[in-house]
């Protein structure tokens, strides 16, 4: 049986009545302030205001994980113990920034932590841990197929004691937003190495260097999901000084795997609230409505769907916690199959899961009179961000064929 830590429970419970009394209240007011702004990537007062009451009811930075405790007044939690805390916050898709917990500046914030030099904790992690400023992680491409992340071609030379960048990236998130001062960039610094893996470098790029040129704002599924949002970015003779590399050169590939496993687990957390979310409205809207002279709660059809959603949201949960118990035990290169499993099943079955909820909402479910429409397109673009579902079961199917391939069945 699973049984969180009392650290765990009290910050549920704290957090639980945070979202009541602050966050549920304010969706709409929060929604009419982005549609009433002049610039939809610029911060809402409203977001400010949440922030510091967070802050002062010790919700913030609830990610850090306990090995970088020292980085959070709370003394950091274990993944299993984190996992119920996103789950609340995914109830409401903007709010995990109210709590400094929001993508992609977690993963970014704890590339700082693992990989960074001191100076440049100092200069960024500092300022993201107290909410001051926001990041990028620029790694995708669209001339390339970047679900193999040694396609990447964004070129990182060396000229005397610079690097200098040149190419395009798209579905940045976060590079639209004006709080976004650091970018997080990926390239390929030896192309003819032929050791794949190590042709690829990350270097730190202020985002007011020269040379950077924000191309546009983009949608997934006619959503920007401003102010945070996603761009396509060209870097054009983007020149930053040597010591803005992170680990070393050559070792980009390796962030970037110690980065998105945590990543991918914390979308996960968040959806399991979002579907949570969709089956108690479903479950409220089946008991107000009428057809055919009885509540839409009778029928068969009805019940029958909120069983199905019901049962793998349970299934889904239980998952997470597994591979993120496993992630506690084991650490993350040892659970990649855990991991993996869990990214292509969860964001699929939540999508499936609100899909159904919103049917049973009738033509309001496709509105923004409810969160669910959003939540789905959160979903579904969940499949595709940080690598899509194909390439994990492609490399998690060999994986498990390798394992009992050798192994005599019944034996």
């Amino acid at each position: 049986m699973y049984q969180f830590s009392e650290k765990s429970q009290e910050l549920q419970d704290r957090l639980s009545a945070f979202m009541d009394e602050h966050i549920y209240p304010n969706e709409h007011a929060y929604a009419r302030q982005l549609a009433d702004a002049d610039n939809r990537f610029a911060p809402l007062p409203l977001m400010d205001e949440l922030k510091e009451k967070a802050k002062a009811a010790g919700l913030w930075n609830l990610f850090v994980p306990e090995d970088h405790a020292e980085y959070c007044d709370h003394g950091g939690l274990s993944f299993f113990d984190y996992a119920p805390l996103a789950e609340m916050m995914g109830r409401v898709v903007w709010c995990p920034e109210v709590f400094n917990c929001n993508a992609p500046d977690t993963g970014n914030m704890e590339v700082f932590m693992n990989y960074a030099t001191d100076a440049q904790r100092e200069q960024w992690l500092k300022p993201l841990l107290a909410g001051e400023i926001r990041s990028s992680y620029a790694m995708t491409e669209p001339q390339v197929a970047s679900s193999d992340a040694t396609n990447i071609e964004l070129s990182i030379e060396k000229d005397g004691d610079e690097w200098v960048l040149n190419g395009r990236k798209w579905f940045i998130t976060g590079a639209m937003y004006e709080r976004t001062k650091i970018f997080i960039v990926m390239g390929k610094s030896d192309p003819d190495n032929a050791n794949r893996h190590l042709q690829q470098t990350q270097v730190l790029v202020p985002k007011d260097t020269a040379g950077i040129q924000l191309i546009r704002p983009l949608t997934t599924l006619g959503y920007d999901d401003a102010p945070i949002g996603h761009a396509e970015i060209v870097f054009d003779n983007v020149r930053v000084p040597l010591e803005n590399v992170l680990l070393g050169e050559g070792r980009g590939f390796e962030i970037a795997q110690g980065r998105l496993g945590p990543g991918r687990m914390h979308h996960c957390m968040r959806l399991i609230g979002a579907a949570q979310r969709s089956l108690e409205l479903a479950c409220q809207r089946a008991n107000s409505r009428t057809t055919f002279g009885r509540v839409i709660s009778k029928h068969q059809s009805i019940r029958e769907d909120i069983s199905k959603s019901f049962s793998e949201i349970e299934m889904a949960r239980l998952l997470v916690l597994r591979t993120s118990s496993k992630i506690d035990t084991d650490g993350v290169p040892a659970s990649v199959d855990m991991i993996a499993a869990t990214k292509t099943t969860v964001p699929a079955l939540v999508q499936n899961i609100i899909d159904r909820c919103m049917q049973m909402h009738g033509a309001g479910g496709l509105t923004e009179d409810y969160f669910m429409a959003e939540a789905f397109n959160y979903a579904r673009w969940c499949r595709q961000a940080d690598g899509p579902d194909q390439v994990h079961q492609m490399a998690l199917g060999k994986k498990i064929i390798d394992r009992f391939s050798t192994d005599i069945v019944g034996g």
